[in-house]
C-alpha cells in the first residue's frame, strides 16, 4: 500500500504557473505508473499526465506543451509543473499510483485559475 499527499494548489491568475507535489509514504521506485488526474465541478475525473518508472510520459492533449510531470525517486515525490494556466484548468487535482493492479489516490488539491 501507499498513501499519497498532494500539495501546491492555490489561486492563480490566467497565464500563471503552479507546481503540484505528490509525496508518497513509501519508495516509489517500484511503482511503475504514477499520474495526475483532475476533476472540475460537475464533470468526471480525467487523467492529465502519467509517468512510468522508466521516465516515459503521456499528457492529455489540452495540457501538452504547458504541463510537465516528473518524478524524484530519491524524495518519493511526483511533481506537476503547470504553466500558462487558463480558467479551464480549474479543478481538484489528484495524485494517482498504480500498484499490483490497484489504484491509490491522494485527497486532492484545489487549483483555481481566475480570468
Amino acid at each position: 500500500q501507499v498513501q499519497l499527499a498532494e500539495s501546491g494548489g492555490g489561486l492563480v491568475q490566467a497565464g500563471g504557473s503552479l507546481r503540484l507535489s505528490c509525496a508518497a509514504s513509501r519508495s516509489i521506485v517500484s511503482i511503475n505508473t504514477m499520474g495526475w488526474y483532475r476533476q472540475a465541478p460537475g464533470q468526471q475525473r480525467e487523467w492529465v499526465a502519467i509517468i512510468f518508472n522508466d521516465g516515459r510520459t503521456h499528457y492529455i492533449g489540452s495540457v501538452k506543451g504547458r504541463f510537465t510531470i516528473s518524478r524524484d525517486n530519491a524524495k518519493n515525490t511526483v511533481y506537476l509543473q503547470m504553466n500558462s494556466l487558463t480558467p479551464e484548468d480549474t479543478a481538484v487535482y489528484y495524485c494517482n499510483a498504480i500498484m499490483t493492479g490497484q489504484n491509490y489516490w491522494g485527497q486532492g488539491t484545489q487549483v483555481t485559475v481566475s480570468s
